[in-house]
């Protein structure tokens, strides 16, 4: 595989979306934390994140809160050094309450492929246990299991 760096082809805009998916699942803050720029910029929901320091934090408090979080990602769009994503994940809190959370990201790299922006928009919605559908142990999403158009998500 080439090298995921801008200006993305449709190869390397899916493998870094399939790689960013594999590091959130993989819930280890500090390491997620260094495929963004040291002074990257968040907006995720209502939330601003700034620099590294602020995305580990961020992320030590959300896997704290979303407990069992299993993410399936999809490329939307891309062009030059900019990834569109559409996402859905499953999760529940302390209380054993299921949720699916949708949404998108709008992602910008610096030259050598770190993240320097991101903008994240996410909507939950509460989920009976039956009706979750990401199955898969925790960490890595196996290749062979459904993604999200699969689904019809």
């Amino acid at each position: 595989m080439a090298n995921l760096v801008p200006p993305f082809t449709p190869d390397t805009a899916a493998a870094k979306v399939r790689m960013a998916e594999d590091g959130w699942n993989n819930r280890d803050p500090q390491r997620v934390s260094q495929v963004y720029t040291l002074d990257t910029q968040w907006r995720n929901r209502a939330e601003i994140v700034t620099g590294r320091d602020e995305v580990v934090a961020f992320l030590t408090r959300k896997w704290a809160k979303e407990l069992d979080y299993r993410l399936i990602k999809e490329l939307w769009a891309f062009t030059g050094a900019r990834i569109a994503v559409r996402f859905a994940y499953e999760w529940h809190d302390d209380s054993g309450n299921w949720f699916r959370s949708y949404g998108n990201e709008n992602w910008e790299f610096d030259a050598a492929g770190l993240m320097a922006r991101r903008f994240a928009c996410i909507n939950d919605l509460p989920i009976a246990d039956g009706d979750r559908k990401f199955h898969w142990p925790l960490g890595r999403r196996p290749d062979d299991h459904p993604g999200l158009s699969d689904f019809g998500l």
